[in-house]
């Protein structure tokens, strides 16, 4: 829903999922500001135990920063990337099978991956990664994304996805890999061809990729053709 200085943004389906359920504002925080929104998020989500906030801008100034951290909120600041071409990887992994995840063994191994991939000790964190799954699955069946798969036979070992408003641009989501196949260039392997195939098949003329600036696969996407563009900001104030 939009408002004169910022959007909500709303997953009822799952409730708990802090970038499905946040506010985006068109400014930064000025002195005093916090207040007034963090009264406005709690209108809009009367039953959350978090709070999240995102700022519609691209140079990384947060505003009144000393004033959120102060009040407990954690400051992310992460890079937007973009790419028009990309380059194959140097070390290209030929082991596994790369696919499209498409039955519903896939797509409960997507469950597991996330959790071995991104372990947190939070109440309800299974039930979240499940319903998140779902709504995934739910946008490739709407024709909205794609989701890519590596496989050592049956087990999924890496997945990512691709979605795409049809303007021109496709955004990655959730590139993990579980931890037992890292550093076997299965990551930069799913990525160039899952990049390739949205700058053809998708007929996309730029691929968008955010990453953690202070991450190492940041460096991944950098050999692969992606460019730092903008820096994308993320408020947040863990539920006590």
């Amino acid at each position: 829903m939009e408002h004169d200085d910022h959007l909500v943004v709303r997953t009822p389906a799952n409730p708990t999922f802090w970038w499905g359920n946040y506010l985006l504002f068109r400014t930064p925080f000025a002195q005093g500001d916090l207040r007034r929104r963090l009264e406005t998020f709690h209108r809009e989500f009367p039953d959350a135990k978090h709070v999240a906030f995102g700022l519609d801008t691209t140079d990384g100034i947060v505003g009144a920063e000393d004033e959120l951290t102060s009040a407990g909120f954690e400051v992310e600041r992460n890079a937007v990337m973009t790419a028009t071409t990309v380059v194959p990887p140097k070390r290209p992994n030929t082991t596994s099978e790369y696919r499209f995840l498409s039955t519903d063994d896939d797509w409960e191994q997507l469950v597991g991956l996330t959790l071995a991939a991104s372990p947190m000790e939070v109440d309800g964190y299974e039930e979240f990664n499940r319903r998140k799954v779902l709504a995934d699955k739910r946008l490739v069946d709407d024709g909205h994304a794609r989701w890519f798969g590596a496989f050592d036979g049956p087990r999924l070992q890496a997945s990512l996805g691709l979605v795409t408003d049809g303007s021109g641009v496709a955004r990655f989501q959730n590139v993990q890999t579980h931890p037992d196949d890292r550093a076997q260039g299965i990551a930069s392997t799913l990525v160039h061809r899952a990049s390739t195939y949205g700058l053809t098949e998708l007929r996309a003329h730029t691929v968008v990729m955010v990453a953690d600036p202070g991450y190492l696969a940041i460096k991944l996407y950098r050999s692969l053709g992606f460019t730092d563009s903008e820096v994308q900001i993320q408020l947040t104030k863990p539920a006590p």
